[in-house]
Protein backbone atom coordinates (compact mmCIF):
# COMPACT_ATOMS: atom_id res chain seq x y z
CA UNK A 1 0.00 0.00 0.00
CA UNK A 2 1.28 3.48 -0.86
CA UNK A 3 2.28 5.61 2.11
CA UNK A 4 0.74 8.97 2.98
CA UNK A 5 2.98 11.68 1.60
CA UNK A 6 4.18 14.88 3.16
CA UNK A 7 2.06 17.73 1.83
CA UNK A 8 4.18 20.07 -0.22
CA UNK A 9 3.88 23.83 0.21
CA UNK A 10 7.14 24.76 -1.50
CA UNK A 11 5.46 27.44 -3.58
CA UNK A 12 2.29 29.45 -3.04
CA UNK A 13 1.35 31.57 -6.06
CA UNK A 14 -0.48 34.82 -5.39
CA UNK A 15 -3.29 35.39 -7.87
CA UNK A 16 -5.22 38.66 -7.70
CA UNK A 17 -8.89 38.00 -7.04
CA UNK A 18 -9.87 40.31 -9.90
CA UNK A 19 -7.79 38.55 -12.58
CA UNK A 20 -10.11 36.00 -14.23
CA UNK A 21 -7.50 34.70 -16.67
CA UNK A 22 -4.97 33.78 -13.98
CA UNK A 23 -7.67 32.46 -11.65
CA UNK A 24 -8.94 30.04 -14.29
CA UNK A 25 -5.41 28.83 -15.08
CA UNK A 26 -4.24 28.68 -11.46
CA UNK A 27 -3.57 24.95 -11.34
CA UNK A 28 -1.47 24.76 -14.52
CA UNK A 29 1.47 26.92 -13.44
CA UNK A 30 3.10 24.23 -11.29
CA UNK A 31 2.81 25.78 -7.83
CA UNK A 32 1.96 23.52 -4.92
CA UNK A 33 -0.60 26.07 -3.71
CA UNK A 34 -2.48 29.02 -5.13
CA UNK A 35 -3.44 32.01 -3.04
CA UNK A 36 -6.53 33.72 -4.40
CA UNK A 37 -6.12 37.23 -3.05
CA UNK A 38 -9.01 39.41 -1.94
CA UNK A 39 -6.83 41.76 0.09
CA UNK A 40 -3.85 43.86 -1.03
CA UNK A 41 -3.97 42.85 -4.70
CA UNK A 42 -7.50 44.23 -5.10
CA UNK A 43 -8.39 47.94 -5.18
CA UNK A 44 -11.06 49.14 -2.76
CA UNK A 45 -13.59 49.78 -5.52
CA UNK A 46 -13.16 46.22 -6.85
CA UNK A 47 -13.51 44.27 -3.60
CA UNK A 48 -17.11 43.14 -4.18
CA UNK A 49 -16.49 42.13 -7.79
CA UNK A 50 -13.33 40.21 -6.83
CA UNK A 51 -15.14 38.38 -4.04
CA UNK A 52 -17.87 37.28 -6.46
CA UNK A 53 -15.31 36.20 -9.05
CA UNK A 54 -13.26 34.18 -6.54
CA UNK A 55 -16.43 32.57 -5.18
CA UNK A 56 -17.45 31.45 -8.67
CA UNK A 57 -13.95 30.21 -9.51
CA UNK A 58 -13.68 28.11 -6.34
CA UNK A 59 -17.13 26.66 -7.02
CA UNK A 60 -16.53 25.80 -10.67
CA UNK A 61 -12.81 25.20 -11.34
CA UNK A 62 -11.01 21.94 -10.59
CA UNK A 63 -7.60 22.80 -9.18
CA UNK A 64 -6.71 19.08 -9.02
CA UNK A 65 -3.81 18.53 -6.57
CA UNK A 66 -3.07 22.22 -6.13
CA UNK A 67 -3.99 23.52 -2.67
CA UNK A 68 -6.44 26.42 -2.79
CA UNK A 69 -6.13 29.19 -0.21
CA UNK A 70 -8.11 32.44 -0.17
CA UNK A 71 -6.60 35.51 1.46
CA UNK A 72 -9.38 37.39 3.19
CA UNK A 73 -9.59 41.01 4.16
CA UNK A 74 -9.12 41.53 7.89
CA UNK A 75 -12.29 41.32 9.97
CA UNK A 76 -11.67 44.88 11.17
CA UNK A 77 -12.18 46.19 7.62
CA UNK A 78 -15.57 46.76 5.94
CA UNK A 79 -14.89 43.77 3.66
CA UNK A 80 -13.80 41.02 6.05
CA UNK A 81 -17.17 39.70 7.16
CA UNK A 82 -18.55 39.70 3.61
CA UNK A 83 -15.48 37.67 2.54
CA UNK A 84 -16.20 35.13 5.27
CA UNK A 85 -19.89 34.85 4.36
CA UNK A 86 -19.01 34.11 0.72
CA UNK A 87 -15.86 32.00 1.09
CA UNK A 88 -16.37 29.85 4.20
CA UNK A 89 -19.37 27.92 2.77
CA UNK A 90 -17.15 26.90 -0.18
CA UNK A 91 -14.63 25.27 2.21
CA UNK A 92 -11.42 25.91 0.27
CA UNK A 93 -8.39 24.10 1.62
CA UNK A 94 -7.46 27.13 3.70
CA UNK A 95 -8.02 30.82 4.31
CA UNK A 96 -5.20 33.24 4.98
CA UNK A 97 -5.81 35.83 7.67
CA UNK A 98 -3.72 38.98 7.15
CA UNK A 99 -2.13 41.07 9.88
CA UNK A 100 -2.68 38.52 12.63
CA UNK A 101 -1.46 40.15 15.82
CA UNK A 102 -2.86 38.16 18.74
CA UNK A 103 -4.85 35.14 19.84
CA UNK A 104 -7.78 37.52 20.28
CA UNK A 105 -7.66 38.17 16.53
CA UNK A 106 -7.70 34.43 15.87
CA UNK A 107 -10.49 33.75 18.34
CA UNK A 108 -12.69 36.37 16.71
CA UNK A 109 -11.95 34.89 13.28
CA UNK A 110 -12.47 31.26 14.24
CA UNK A 111 -15.67 31.99 16.15
CA UNK A 112 -17.08 33.72 13.08
CA UNK A 113 -15.93 30.93 10.74
CA UNK A 114 -17.52 28.26 12.90
CA UNK A 115 -20.72 30.27 13.20
CA UNK A 116 -20.97 30.26 9.40
CA UNK A 117 -20.02 26.57 9.21
CA UNK A 118 -22.75 25.71 11.72
CA UNK A 119 -25.28 27.66 9.66
CA UNK A 120 -24.37 25.57 6.61
CA UNK A 121 -23.99 22.25 8.49
CA UNK A 122 -20.29 22.08 7.68
CA UNK A 123 -17.52 20.41 9.71
CA UNK A 124 -14.99 22.43 11.68
CA UNK A 125 -11.97 20.39 10.64
CA UNK A 126 -11.84 20.63 6.84
CA UNK A 127 -10.72 24.21 6.15
CA UNK A 128 -7.48 25.30 7.81
CA UNK A 129 -6.20 28.78 8.63
CA UNK A 130 -2.90 30.42 7.72
CA UNK A 131 -2.00 33.17 10.16
CA UNK A 132 -0.08 35.95 8.42
CA UNK A 133 2.39 37.91 10.52
CA UNK A 134 2.89 41.45 9.20
CA UNK A 135 3.50 43.64 12.25
CA UNK A 136 5.95 43.85 15.13
CA UNK A 137 3.11 43.01 17.51
CA UNK A 138 2.36 39.87 15.54
CA UNK A 139 6.01 38.81 15.73
CA UNK A 140 5.97 39.33 19.49
CA UNK A 141 2.90 37.08 19.85
CA UNK A 142 3.69 34.51 17.18
CA UNK A 143 4.30 31.60 19.58
CA UNK A 144 0.86 32.03 21.15
CA UNK A 145 -0.70 32.47 17.70
CA UNK A 146 0.89 29.28 16.37
CA UNK A 147 -0.34 27.13 19.26
CA UNK A 148 -3.80 28.66 19.70
CA UNK A 149 -5.84 26.32 17.50
CA UNK A 150 -5.39 23.10 15.55
CA UNK A 151 -7.04 24.88 12.64
CA UNK A 152 -3.90 26.97 12.25
CA UNK A 153 -1.63 24.77 10.15
CA UNK A 154 0.69 27.42 8.70
CA UNK A 155 2.32 30.67 9.75
CA UNK A 156 3.32 33.11 7.03
CA UNK A 157 5.24 36.37 6.96
CA UNK A 158 4.39 39.49 4.97
CA UNK A 159 7.69 41.25 4.43
CA UNK A 160 6.41 44.43 2.80
CA UNK A 161 3.88 45.26 5.52
CA UNK A 162 6.28 44.25 8.28
CA UNK A 163 9.04 46.57 7.10
CA UNK A 164 6.47 49.36 6.78
CA UNK A 165 5.25 48.69 10.33
CA UNK A 166 8.86 48.78 11.57
CA UNK A 167 9.51 52.00 9.61
CA UNK A 168 12.60 50.55 7.96
CA UNK A 169 13.75 50.35 4.36
CA UNK A 170 13.38 46.93 2.76
CA UNK A 171 16.85 45.88 1.63
CA UNK A 172 17.82 43.14 -0.78
CA UNK A 173 19.26 41.00 2.02
CA UNK A 174 16.12 41.53 4.15
CA UNK A 175 18.29 42.07 7.23
CA UNK A 176 15.51 44.03 8.91
CA UNK A 177 13.12 41.05 9.00
CA UNK A 178 15.66 38.33 9.75
CA UNK A 179 14.75 38.22 13.44
CA UNK A 180 11.05 38.01 12.58
CA UNK A 181 11.67 35.21 10.10
CA UNK A 182 13.50 33.13 12.69
CA UNK A 183 10.86 33.73 15.34
CA UNK A 184 8.16 32.60 12.91
CA UNK A 185 10.13 29.48 11.99
CA UNK A 186 10.63 28.56 15.65
CA UNK A 187 6.96 29.08 16.46
CA UNK A 188 5.93 26.91 13.53
CA UNK A 189 8.43 24.16 14.31
CA UNK A 190 7.41 24.11 17.97
CA UNK A 191 3.87 23.33 16.85
CA UNK A 192 4.72 21.06 13.89
CA UNK A 193 3.08 23.32 11.33
CA UNK A 194 4.29 24.87 8.07
CA UNK A 195 6.01 28.24 7.75
CA UNK A 196 5.83 30.08 4.45
CA UNK A 197 8.18 32.92 3.58
CA UNK A 198 7.35 36.28 2.04
CA UNK A 199 7.54 37.06 -1.69
CA UNK A 200 10.63 38.12 -3.62
CA UNK A 201 9.43 41.22 -5.40
CA UNK A 202 11.98 41.49 -8.24
CA UNK A 203 10.58 39.05 -10.79
CA UNK A 204 13.53 39.62 -13.15
CA UNK A 205 16.21 38.67 -10.60
CA UNK A 206 16.38 34.89 -10.80
CA UNK A 207 19.72 34.65 -9.01
CA UNK A 208 18.52 36.84 -6.16
CA UNK A 209 15.39 34.71 -5.80
CA UNK A 210 17.43 31.51 -5.72
CA UNK A 211 19.86 32.93 -3.16
CA UNK A 212 17.04 34.09 -0.89
CA UNK A 213 15.21 30.76 -1.21
CA UNK A 214 18.36 28.83 -0.31
CA UNK A 215 18.68 30.99 2.79
CA UNK A 216 15.10 30.64 3.99
CA UNK A 217 15.25 26.87 3.43
CA UNK A 218 18.43 26.76 5.53
CA UNK A 219 16.77 28.51 8.47
CA UNK A 220 13.73 26.24 8.37
CA UNK A 221 10.97 27.61 6.13
CA UNK A 222 8.92 24.95 4.39
CA UNK A 223 7.94 27.11 1.42
CA UNK A 224 7.83 30.54 -0.15
CA UNK A 225 5.14 32.75 -1.64
CA UNK A 226 5.68 33.85 -5.25
CA UNK A 227 4.05 36.58 -7.31
CA UNK A 228 4.91 35.43 -10.82
CA UNK A 229 4.65 31.96 -12.42
CA UNK A 230 8.23 32.36 -13.67
CA UNK A 231 9.45 32.13 -10.07
CA UNK A 232 7.82 28.77 -9.36
CA UNK A 233 10.40 26.38 -10.82
CA UNK A 234 13.30 28.17 -9.12
CA UNK A 235 11.71 27.89 -5.68
CA UNK A 236 10.43 24.34 -6.21
CA UNK A 237 13.88 23.17 -7.28
CA UNK A 238 15.54 24.68 -4.21
CA UNK A 239 13.13 22.90 -1.89
CA UNK A 240 13.50 19.54 -3.62
CA UNK A 241 16.08 17.26 -1.96
CA UNK A 242 19.40 16.83 -3.77
CA UNK A 243 20.50 13.46 -5.16
CA UNK A 244 22.98 13.14 -2.29
CA UNK A 245 20.25 13.85 0.28
CA UNK A 246 17.97 11.27 -1.32
CA UNK A 247 20.68 8.59 -1.38
CA UNK A 248 21.52 9.23 2.28
CA UNK A 249 17.85 9.16 3.30
CA UNK A 250 17.25 5.93 1.39
CA UNK A 251 20.22 4.32 3.14
CA UNK A 252 18.89 5.40 6.54
CA UNK A 253 15.38 4.18 5.73
CA UNK A 254 16.65 0.78 4.53
CA UNK A 255 18.69 0.49 7.72
CA UNK A 256 15.60 1.30 9.78
CA UNK A 257 13.57 -1.39 7.98
CA UNK A 258 16.32 -3.91 8.70
CA UNK A 259 16.55 -2.79 12.36
CA UNK A 260 12.79 -3.24 12.79
CA UNK A 261 13.03 -6.79 11.50
CA UNK A 262 15.72 -7.44 14.12
CA UNK A 263 13.79 -5.65 16.87
CA UNK A 264 16.44 -2.95 17.27
CA UNK A 265 15.45 0.54 18.40
CA UNK A 266 18.77 2.19 17.51
CA UNK A 267 21.24 1.27 14.77
CA UNK A 268 24.30 2.66 13.02
CA UNK A 269 24.91 3.83 9.45
CA UNK A 270 28.51 4.45 8.39
CA UNK A 271 29.55 4.45 12.02
CA UNK A 272 26.96 7.05 13.07
CA UNK A 273 24.05 6.31 15.37
CA UNK A 274 20.57 6.62 13.87
CA UNK A 275 17.69 7.42 16.21
CA UNK A 276 14.11 8.67 15.85
CA UNK A 277 14.93 12.28 14.82
CA UNK A 278 17.35 11.12 12.11
CA UNK A 279 14.76 8.64 10.89
CA UNK A 280 12.05 11.32 10.77
CA UNK A 281 14.32 13.55 8.67
CA UNK A 282 15.05 10.69 6.25
CA UNK A 283 11.36 9.97 5.81
CA UNK A 284 10.66 13.65 5.16
CA UNK A 285 13.34 13.79 2.45
CA UNK A 286 11.97 10.69 0.73
CA UNK A 287 8.43 12.02 0.91
CA UNK A 288 9.50 15.34 -0.60
CA UNK A 289 11.26 13.42 -3.39
CA UNK A 290 7.97 11.55 -4.02
CA UNK A 291 9.55 8.16 -3.40
CA UNK A 292 7.04 5.47 -2.42
CA UNK A 293 8.17 4.22 0.98
CA UNK A 294 6.48 0.87 0.39
CA UNK A 295 9.19 0.11 -2.17
CA UNK A 296 11.60 -0.35 0.74
CA UNK A 297 9.48 -3.01 2.43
Amino acid sequence: MAQNRTRKRRTMLYIPGNNPGMLQQGSVYGADSVLLDLEDAVALNQKDAARTLVRNIVKSINFYNCEVTVRLNHTDTPFGDADLEEIVPLQPDAVRFPKTESVEDLKKLIDRIEEIENKHNLPHDKMSIHAMIETAKGVRNVFEIAEYSKRVDAITIGGQDLTADMNIVKTKDNAGIDYARKQIVMAAKANRIDCIDTVYADVDDDEGLKEETLYIKKIGFTGKAVINPRQIDIVNNVFMPTEAEIRKAAKVYRGWIDAKRRNLGVFAIDGKMVDAPVMARAKYVLDMAEIDLSSFE
